[in-house]
């Protein structure tokens, strides 16, 4: 990929996660167990912990990676095959991570897609407040997927190609 693509990848790629980082933050400073789970109702307090542990790890890796963009926009020479990593690791660990959560909380339908509904689907039917978020994390989320579909598979087939490990 020409040099300037991938620095405006990285640019847009970050303000991107910036926005998403700045909804869980509020999102987590503001929640807690006990106020998501008010009817202390056992099914949905277990949703809710693997909702809660699912979003900070969502956080986590999209800081890191938030960081990584940081610092490969900032060097005086722009590193092309740093930034390609470092977008390759965005797709694979924020991206995935937000569409497969490890507690299963909520699942993308991809047929709801193409008729203009919200294509995430709860397992449990969660309060407004998550689902609004969870909502707008999507569109983000989907925007990234979109953006870094390349790093899915081709960068490790150059990679690969060119006889380095990944």
């Amino acid at each position: 990929m020409a040099v300037e693509h991938v620095k405006n990848l990285c640019a847009t790629t970050r303000a991107k996660l910036s926005e998403a980082i700045v909804k869980m933050e509020e999102f987590l400073n503001a929640s807690s167990l006990q106020l998501l789970n008010s009817e202390n109702d056992a099914a949905m307090e277990e949703f809710y912990k693997g909702y809660l542990s699912d979003t900070r790890h969502l956080l986590v890796f999209s800081e890191v990676s938030y960081e990584k963009l940081g610092v490969a926009l900032r060097r005086p020479n722009f590193n092309q095959d740093y930034s390609e990593r470092v977008l390759y690791d965005v797709y694979h660990s924020s991206v995935n991570s937000f569409f497969y959560p490890q507690n299963e909380c909520y699942s993308e339908d991809g047929r709801y897609a193409y008729t203009g509904q919200d294509a995430i689907r709860f397992r449990k039917k969660p309060n407004r407040e998550v689902r609004d978020l969870t909502i707008e994390l999507s569109k983000i989320f989907e925007e990234l997927r979109e953006d870094l579909a390349y790093y899915e598979t081709d960068y490790i087939t150059q990679k690969r190609m060119q006889g380095e490990k990944i």
